[in-house]
């Protein structure tokens, strides 16, 4: 699977699933290249109950979600887009979208530039979208883009061609933005969760590379709360894991886990977007990508494809199969402004 159930022996980071990081995807905008799409999946839902403290609120108003940007190749942020939600009532939710630039962007904290304030959470179908100058914003459930035959996978890789996730949501964070404020350089990108915790922020989940952090790593706890610049500490244990599982040799093992480390998205905002090479877009078959490495090109394919139910315009990720929130009694339409 991606990072759903990425805790330790395949449970919920902090036994949340609001907190739980599934996928990140980075592309350029179709139809306008000069933006860039970046959607940070978090709190899978499978079937009418999710697992969870409940089940329709979408975000935990408690905790602070990140998505974390390098600009300079050191796996150190030096941007972050930083979004904390409001309690969930009476089927209501908002959000606040904080930008923070510098140094200050690798710390935690729920400061920052304020964006997007009071940006209604789509809990319905209909997406909510809201616009703030250059920036639109849009929070909420939405059909889980991410397709793999999970029951193949636990059985020793004989896939049927089954997609578990044909029929599952998930909550999207999903934003554009000019590449100009992107920098101008290949970019490293992986997203984040805190909650609060020892006087301040403790990070509960990280990610941005699909899989790995569900097959490779052996200690989770530590992995989800480490920092990608830190990453080199986990290089001998996925060697390891992949010189069982693929048959590599030890050097060719030790070889391929460092292009597995540290656990970021490169993406060049310039280039076209196609995983693993750069960025992710919602069609790219990554779990293919990762089995490939995992088997050492033994198993190529699950035979499952990308999603039909994917929209063509923001936020792209296609509509939630089920309603789990009381349709808000204001602000219905799909747009709002904000100045």
């Amino acid at each position: 699977m991606s990072h759903h159930y990425s805790g330790p022996d395949f449970s919920f980071s902090n036994g949340d699933a609001r907190l739980d990081f599934t996928d990140l995807y980075a592309f350029p905008k179709p139809g306008d290249a000069s933006k860039s799409i970046l959607i940070m999946n978090v709190h899978p839902s499978f079937g009418e109950n999710p697992p969870g403290p409940t089940t329709s609120e979408p975000f935990a108003p408690e905790a602070l979600y990140e998505l974390k940007i390098d600009t300079d190749g050191d796996a150190i942020a030096d941007i972050a887009y930083r979004v904390r939600f409001s309690a969930f009532e009476d089927g209501a939710q908002t959000a606040i979208l904080r930008r923070i630039d510098g140094p200050q962007a690798s710390g935690t904290g729920d400061g920052g530039q304020v964006i997007v304030d009071r940006a209604p959470v789509s809990t319905w179908r209909e997406a909510r979208v809201t616009d703030a100058g250059d920036t639109r914003f849009f929070a909420g459930w939405r059909s889980d883009p991410f397709f793999c035959d999970v029951e193949g996978a636990k059985n020793n890789f004989h896939f049927t061609g089954s997609d578990f996730f044909g029929d599952k949501d998930v909550c999207s964070i999903v934003l554009e933005v000019p590449n100009s404020a992107l920098g101008t350089k290949e970019l490293r990108l992986w997203a984040r969760t805190l909650v609060r915790g020892n006087g301040g922020w403790i990070q509960v989940e990280r990610g941005a590379r699909p899989a790995q952090a569900v097959i490779l790593v052996e200690e989770k706890d530590a992995y989800l709360a480490g920092e990608p610049a830190d990453d080199e500490r986990f290089l001998a244990a996925f060697a390891h894991a992949l010189e069982h599982t693929g048959g590599y040799s030890a050097a060719e093992a030790k070889r391929v886990a460092g292009t597995l480390l540290p656990d970021v998205l490169t993406y060049d905002p310039a280039r076209p977007a196609r995983f693993p090479d750069n960025g992710r877009t919602l069609t790219d078959d990554a779990f293919d990508s990762f089995i490939s490495i995992l088997t050492n090109g033994k198993v190529t394919e699950d035979k499952v494809g990308a999603h039909g139910d994917l929209l063509r315009d923001f936020p792209y990720v296609g509509p939630p199969h089920q309603n789990r929130g009381m349709k808000a009694p204001y602000e219905t339409a799909a747009v709002r402004n904000q100045t």
